[in-house]
């Protein structure tokens, strides 16, 4: 048994709160276990600058940020320069969702969704790219309603979760217990056909071999697909 009494295999409680805020073209709460984030998702008419006129597409990016109180120690606002670590975050949401847009469908827009961690226990990029797309998916749902997308730029459903090893075991859907004492970290984005579009993984001390490999892909897999259902 876990730290906190799971499965090896089995992800913590999820849940998403959708509409979460009023004036979001896109929101929701996403809940995994004691990680909370909220993710908004705001549309401006427009490419972003650095597009050359001639493409007739939109741009997804995203923004993220933990809250001072969201952690057990508070945690500084990055108000000046971001640091390494939220830069690598965002960068990492950004690239996940614009893996299931039609970036030409979506017309001449930039899209930007924002992940603010309400409360931090491990997962919480994973669980803002699952937001992410719920929130990506409430938009669009209002654009289309208000006439303004005329057809559906998602491609897929994604989903995203963490897995590594802890004591010598595969676990997946780690919280911060887990997370601060892991062997190997792995953070997987899949598609809802399996497709791969993020597979981060690193040995934090001794390297691990490719059947704890396999075992890392294959639950988070079955938690991804349990996931996604969720939607």
């Amino acid at each position: 048994m876990r730290f906190d009494g799971r499965e090896n295999n089995q992800i913590r409680e999820v849940k998403f709160t959708k509409n979460y805020v009023k004036h979001a073209k896109g929101s929701v709460l996403v809940e995994f276990g004691d990680t909370k984030v909220l993710v908004c998702a705001s549309v401006e008419e427009g490419k972003p600058k650095w597009m050359p006129k001639d493409e007739k597409r939109g741009w997804v990016t995203a923004e993220y940020s933990l809250l001072p109180a969201s952690t057990n120690v508070r945690c500084q606002r990055e108000r000046t320069k971001l640091s390494g670590r939220t830069q690598e975050i965002q960068r990492l949401i950004g690239r996940s969702l614009r893996a299931c847009v039609d970036l030409e469908k979506l017309g001449e827009r930039t899209v930007t969704i924002d992940a603010d961690v309400i409360q931090a226990d491990g997962g919480t990029r994973v669980a803002s790219i699952c937001g992410g797309y719920v929130a990506l998916c409430e938009m669009v749902k209002n654009l289309m309603s208000e006439g303004l997308l005329l057809e559906d730029p998602i491609i897929e459903p994604i989903a995203a979760i963490s897995a590594g090893i802890v004591d010598n075991e595969v676990v997946v859907d780690l919280c911060y217990e887990e997370d601060s004492n892991a062997q190997a970290d792995s953070n997987i984005v899949l598609t809802k056909s399996g497709k791969i579009i993020e597979f981060q993984s690193t040995a934090e001390g001794e390297p691990f071999d490719k059947e704890q490999l396999d075992k890392i892909f294959a639950y988070a897999k079955n938690a991804i697909d349990k996931i996604i259902a969720m939607y």
